[in-house]
């Protein structure tokens, strides 16, 4: 008998080879990422590509390690009969039951990254957990990206094809156990060693293990980080891991009080009591909408909502404005409750189920009647949940509008009949009656009715005939809603949830602050809300602008300021989270934040964020830094401490 099995060497080979292979096949993950999203991760050369990808490794490391573990030690352990096929066999299929199941996590972000902007984390999981067809939209998908599957099982059959190049042969004898035993030990504690060097991401004993923030230490351009991740590790790392947790900052009450000013009280207007319509449109990006594009500067422009800017002419609208997530649960908790959300969703949090201020309990107070419109089968993207905390009074979705021959195959009833069984079932509440509706029209597969096709433009992408269609669906709204007796005395404000599919991305809209971009328009009939508004705003801001309008005279918690407010109690700023970091634009410049410290200084009109003037710090930038660092503070204190309330 030779060295070479008394040592496990072929089979250490074996072993190296199978976890290279898997190096190999996250590299070409890699590069096929940048592939899809090219247009957004902007990487300027081939050399620069390598060099994220070598930073990469580290992340790849530890994602493979996680993966591997069971894979690894099954292989090292001295059990005597690891050479035999039937146990080559055995491990065969928990190599790729597990590598296969966690790799196709960076296939999802071949899609799934141009709408969230960010590696797959576990806070995916708030779209789909309430979603009652979910195969029905994993074949909807499959139908759609066809290409991404096809690809997918193209890679793993390359896979098993390359693994099975390089085979054990069955060769230990009795007479070699106890050298086989000696040298195993030797393998385990060698291999241990590297594995959990590899999963920390660092062989330094005092070295935290890396994380989604590590990434961004070796890039200039805050995007890249996401090419320097993988989507395993970004998924495995937030398994159970919280971000809502009390900060570390002591910034003073006084700070926050100048900056947010948490507990309002306006006193502005005489108290009114109009009515209220807030129009949630699904993924109504900015871009879309023409009357909000004009002095942007894009050679050849197109919009697609002739109704909505002809409706703006007539309105207030916020040509400056951003959305504070990426999900539509987000811009539910953002827009009625002035609840931002960040690494994750504060609606998916532990602390979601306590009393929360909002429009819906400030007009209740009000005595308002307050319902929420959302056409899609009950329950859907947890906004009946949601709305049952904030607490509506009434709720109105797929099952109360009894009419499944209006389903659109996908996501719920068509917008048209929505929101013509919504004008019906307002125009026969008693006033004052607050109604939000969050349309659904407007998004992923891209279709229109049957009996629409032709009649909306097609434009440049999928989405731009159905953003057509969402428009005419408000036009036939409002032509129905002025024949009734309240619409006079109605207060309409319309704005998305999030973005969508970019087509001016070069010109303006993939620049990383963009990307949040939504309109913001507020209307009265027969009114002097009207003008434009170039002013940084929010989600956060449409709440506090409401009860302003409405003259509340009662204190109440939000963190937002007024838009119509003429006193300027508040400087316009603006808070979200993307590449795994905050995001504070205020006053000169932009604050890119990494949980602990401002790591880039950013001019506020270079949304691209391609010049860090970090080296440049001046009392601006410490100041903006400081009201950062306060609006994180107070966010999660008063969330974990449950003092969402102005009580």
């Amino acid at each position: 008998m030779g060295m070479k099995s008394f040592l496990r060497l072929e089979e250490y080979v074996a072993l190296f080879y199978r976890i290279f292979l898997v190096y190999i096949f996250y590299f070409l993950a890699r590069i096929l990422f940048y592939f899809y999203n090219q247009d957004i991760v902007a990487v300027d050369s081939f050399s620069e590509f390598l060099r994220l990808s070598y930073h990469g490794l580290a992340f790849d490391t530890t994602a493979i390690l996680y993966v591997n573990g069971l894979f690894i030690l099954l292989s090292i352990l001295p059990l005597f009969f690891n050479t035999k096929p039937k146990y080559q066999n055995f491990l065969f299929y928990v190599y790729f039951s597990t590598n296969l199941l966690f790799y196709a996590l960076n296939f999802v972000d071949f899609i799934y990254y141009k709408y969230n902007f960010s590696r797959l984390t576990l806070a995916a999981w708030d779209v789909f957990k309430h979603e009652k067809s979910k195969f029905g939209m994993f074949f909807r998908f499959f139908y759609t990206y066809w290409d991404v599957f096809l690809l997918f099982f193209v890679v793993a059959f390359l896979w098993v094809f390359l693994y099975k190049k390089v085979k054990v042969k069955h060769n230990l004898t009795e007479h070699s156990k106890i050298k086989y035993i000696v040298s195993s030990i030797v393998g385990v504690l060698i291999i241990a060693t590297i594995s959990v060097g590899g999963i920390r991401g660092d062989f330094k004993k005092s070295t935290r293990p890396i994380n989604l923030v590590d990434a961004n230490r070796h890039v200039s351009k805050t995007q890249h980080a996401d090419i320097v991740l993988n989507s395993t590790f970004t998924f495995l790392r937030t398994l159970g891991v919280t971000s809502f947790k009390k900060t570390e900052f002591n910034i003073p009450d006084a700070v926050i009080e100048s900056n947010f000013k948490p507990i309002k009280f306006y006193a502005n207007n005489e108290s009114t009591k109009p009515n209220i319509v807030l129009i949630i449109t699904e993924s109504l990006a900015k871009e879309y909408v023409g009357s909000f594009n004009k002095n942007i500067g894009i050679k050849g422009y197109k919009g697609y909502t002739p109704f909505l800017d002809s409706l703006a002419s007539s309105s207030l609208i916020f040509t400056n404005a951003y959305a504070n997530g990426y999900k539509s649960i987000h811009g539910m908790s953002s827009i009625i409750s002035g609840i931002p959300s960040f690494k994750d969703a504060f609606t998916s949090s532990p602390y979601a189920k306590q009393k929360i201020e909002s429009l819906v309990s400030c007009l209740k107070s009000e005595g308002y009647d307050t319902s929420f419109f959302h056409g899609a089968p009950n329950g859907s993207m947890g906004f009946l949940g949601y709305a049952n905390i904030l607490g509506f009074d009434h709720y109105y979705g797929m099952t109360e509008y009894g009419n499944d021959k209006d389903f659109d195959g996908s996501w719920g009833i068509w917008d048209e009949p929505f929101m013509q069984y919504m004008n019906q079932t307002i125009s026969k509440k008693k006033q004052p009656f607050f109604s939000t509706i969050f349309t659904v029209s407007s998004h992923e597969p891209y279709v229109i009715p049957k009996k629409y096709e032709g009649k909306f433009p097609k434009g440049d992408l999928p989405m731009h005939q159905c953003v057509g269609y969402t428009d005419y669906a408000f036009k036939k709204f409002f032509e129905a809603a002025k024949k009734q007796p309240w619409y006079n005395n109605t207060i309409f404000i319309i704005t998305a949830d999030h973005c969508n599919q970019v087509f001016y991305g070069d010109e303006f809209y993939n620049k990383i602050i963009n990307r949040n971009a939504v309109p913001i328009l507020i209307f009265k009939p027969k009114s002097n809300l009207k003008g434009v508004n170039n002013e940084i705003a929010q989600h956060i801001d449409i709440y506090p602008t409401i009860l302003d309008l409405i003259g509340y005279n009662k204190p109440f918690r939000s963190w937002g300021r007024s838009l119509v407010n003429t006193k300027k109690e508040q400087a316009p700023f603006l808070i979200n989270y993307n590449t795994n970091m905050y995001q504070f634009m205020k006053g000169n410049y932009i604050c890119m934040f990494d949980g602990k410290n401002a790591v880039g200084f950013y001019s506020v009109n270079d949304k691209e964020l391609t010049k860090n003037l970090i080296g440049k710090r001046n009392k601006e930038m410490n100041d903006i830094e400081l009201a950062c660092k306060a609006f994180i503070q107070d966010y999660f204190n008063r969330i974990i401490d449950k003092k969402l309330t102005s009580k």
